[in-house]
């Protein structure tokens, strides 16, 4: 017996009413909350419920009844396709407020901890183009719009772009990318017409087939553009030829590298990476500190306000010269290197092994001979004994991955009991459970919020913690 298909409401007329997380908006009907995307808050919409819950309702807009005057013009032509950029309907005011809020409802709501005020958040002054680095994607067939199905449009000749949310073997091609300095678009559609004018294939995610995978391209703001291309497998001719192109068609490449990359995943942290021309590295600068930046290394991805961020993570250090500060999840040890020179002994643990090389790196060249890093697991490497053998901490910076800390890091911290600890997170709901761990011996004193990613939803945010 078949079965039953749903039936999913049509809404006529559904007011959106609030924004909600993941780029979505929301509206109400018949007291359940409907979830909509590519709205804001004022519309009138028809919506074609797709998916029907316990306790909401997710749909797409099939007609815009009547259009926001708080909503703003999209300005890329990949808008509502792309995953990425979602609120660009949205001026950067309203998404600013919201992220506000986000803030406040996380931390109060999920830390259920006293809290004092958020302070205002720190809008970035740029909000095109800020980005240091992009990934694009190889596809051996390319993702058709609708508008582009209805067409007839041949979907043949490949895809080097941006996965479609959700879709590992889904990729749109892009024409222009709003989130990077030139020559980023320039560098990334040469690549995609010189493979296909030399037959190069383009890689089958489903099969596992064809020679090319990504491409990286990572910028600085000392104008140092590194390119990185990842082939599926080794034929020397083609790698020769592309990569040769685009040194030469590209002069300001500083760093031209490539990578084969065999597996199954497109991940490459565990892969070789061979040096075609130029440096294996490229710079940044920051307050008169220069910081290496090699294929492998994570440093924030917008420059400028990476520079904000961690002037906050510093001021709630509150270091007068002579604290031991310990920098947990350090990366490349740019927030340790960037307040060395207010402490007395600053220690970086960081997992990834390339990431703790270069900020040693990092210390070398800028002088700073105050500084220790030791790579491994971050529950395995900080343990009493390691307290114990490397100093007492003053103060704990926090800058950990999405999923928020241990909880056995967090009582090792809570053991060595240092004077101030300052939270600096991507998530501020991990960040909200994490306080709570710390609220029996630790008020929170501050917080600000740093918009790091201007049209989407997530929002750095920094919070210092003093000892009670």
């Amino acid at each position: 017996m078949a079965r039953k298909r749903k039936v999913y409401p049509l809404i006529e007329e559904l007011e959106i009413v609030d924004i909600a997380a993941e780029g979505k908006s929301l509206g109400r009907y018949n007291d359940i909350v409907v979830f909509v995307p590519m709205t804001v808050p004022g519309d009138v919409v028809k919506v074609q419920v797709n998916k029907l819950h316990r306790r909401f309702m997710e749909g797409y807009v099939v007609e815009y009844i009547k259009k926001s005057p708080h909503r703003a013009e999209p300005f890329c032509r990949h808008y509502g396709t792309c995953g990425g950029c979602k609120w660009q309907n949205l001026p950067y005011a309203t998404q600013l407020e919201f992220k506000q809020r986000q803030v406040s409802d996380q931390l109060s709501r999920i830390g259920k901890v006293e809290l004092p005020e958020v302070s205002p958040i720190l809008g970035s002054a740029r909000t095109e183009r800020y980005r240091n680095k992009l990934e694009f994607t190889f596809c051996n067939r390319r993702w058709l719009t609708f508008e582009e199905m209805t067409a007839g449009v041949d979907g043949s000749g490949g895809a080097l772009g941006f996965h479609i949310t959700g879709m590992f073997d889904k990729i749109l091609d892009i024409e222009e990318c709003h989130l990077q300095d030139d020559p980023s678009n320039a560098i990334r559609s040469e690549a995609g017409r010189f493979a296909r004018e030399h037959g190069m294939s383009f890689y089958d995610m489903r099969a596992g087939t064809g020679l090319l995978r990504n491409i990286v391209i990572r910028t600085s703001s000392t104008g140092q553009v590194m390119v990185i291309v990842i082939f599926a497998d080794d034929d020397t001719a083609a790698r020769e030829a592309l990569l040769g192109h685009l040194r030469d068609t590209f002069p300001e490449i500083t760093s031209l590298m490539y990578i084969v990359n065999r597996k199954l995943n497109d991940s490459y942290t565990d892969q070789e990476v061979v040096l075609f021309s130029g440096a294996d590295h490229i710079i940044e600068r920051m307050e008169g500190l220069s910081f290496k930046v090699g294929p492998k290394s994570f440093y924030q991805t917008n420059s400028a306000q990476a520079y904000e961020l961690y002037k906050v993570a510093r001021d709630f250090a509150c270091l007068n010269g002579d604290e031991v500060v310990y920098d947990l999840y350090t990366g490349t040890g740019t927030i340790a290197n960037f307040v060395a020179r207010s402490a007395r002994r600053v220690i970086g643990i960081e997992y990834v092994p390339e990431a703790i090389n270069d900020a040693r790196v990092n210390s070398q060249i800028n002088g700073i001979d105050n500084t220790e890093f030791f790579a491994g697991d971050m529950k395995d490497i900080l343990s009493d004994g390691f307290v114990a053998d490397h100093g007492h901490p003053d103060v704990v910076i926090l800058d950990p991955p999405r999923a928020g800390i241990h909880e056995d890091v967090a009582a090792t911290i809570l053991r060595a009991a240092p004077d101030r600890i300052v939270y600096v997170s991507c998530n501020p709901a991990t960040q909200a459970r994490d306080i709570a761990i710390f609220d029996a011996a630790y008020k929170v004193e501050r917080i600000q919020p740093v918009d790091m990613f201007p049209h989407t939803h997530h929002v750095e945010n920094v919070v210092l913690m003093t000892k009670r």
